[in-house]
């Protein structure tokens, strides 16, 4: 593909996520494209089409949290993606594989990645929310929703997501604890174990903190 598509094509997802929360605006789309292209090569995937994937795998967030979580963004994103490379008369194939990608990637559905090219971006996103900048968004997100900073007593049960219930903890114990069982490429598992390594210690601490303890 010509770099200067490409471009286009980046800039239009750059704008659709102008204004949206802070733990999933550019930079984390920046992130995950870098995370994929390192991965991508160690696992042969096409950079052509991961590339697109990632740039492309969060332009429908704002409607998903403007819904409170009832749009599936990784769904509605899918079919905004497909409108925006269909302009530029990319193959059929290359589209749909494109789109399987983003349909793939998000951790809360059920749509397993099938080609290398979606488990290469569903790794990589999954890795931007563990580890210190995953612990960093993770604040971010809860204060987003005016969460407490902390309730390590939290109820699993009878606390939601989109709620002033959803502290970064919370998030914690119902998911981010589990990214690391959940990665699929061996890259990917390698990073993860040192990232997963550093927020299980990050929680311990601050869990005694709360206590009181120095």
């Amino acid at each position: 593909m010509e770099k200067e598509i490409f471009d286009k094509i980046k800039k239009e997802a750059k704008e659709m996520l102008t204004g949206i929360n802070s733990c999933h605006e550019w930079e984390h789309t920046e992130r995950v494209y870098n995370l994929a292209m390192h991965i991508g090569k160690k696992e042969n995937a096409d950079l052509e089409i991961l590339g697109l994937a990632a740039i492309l795998h969060d332009i429908a967030r704002k409607e998903q949290d403007e819904s409170n979580g009832k749009i599936d963004h990784a769904q509605k994103g899918a079919e905004m993606a497909k409108k925006i490379l269909s302009k530029y008369n990319l193959p059929e194939e290359k589209i749909k594989n494109i789109c399987h990608c983003i349909q793939a990637h998000r951790y809360r559905n059920n749509i397993i990645p099938e080609t290398i090219e979606a488990k290469v971006l569903y790794d990589s996103d999954k890795l931007d929310s563990i580890g210190a900048i995953g612990t960093g968004r993770n604040f971010s997100f809860a204060g987003h929703l005016g969460a407490k900073v902390h309730d390590k007593n939290v109820n699993l049960d009878k606390s939601a997501e989109y709620t002033q219930d959803d502290t970064a903890y919370r998030e914690y114990m119902v998911k981010l604890r589990h990214i690391k069982d959940r990665i699929i490429t061996n890259e990917g598992k390698r990073i993860a174990e040192g990232r997963h390594k550093f927020q299980e210690k990050f929680f311990e601490r601050l869990n005694k903190e709360v206590d009181g303890e120095i």
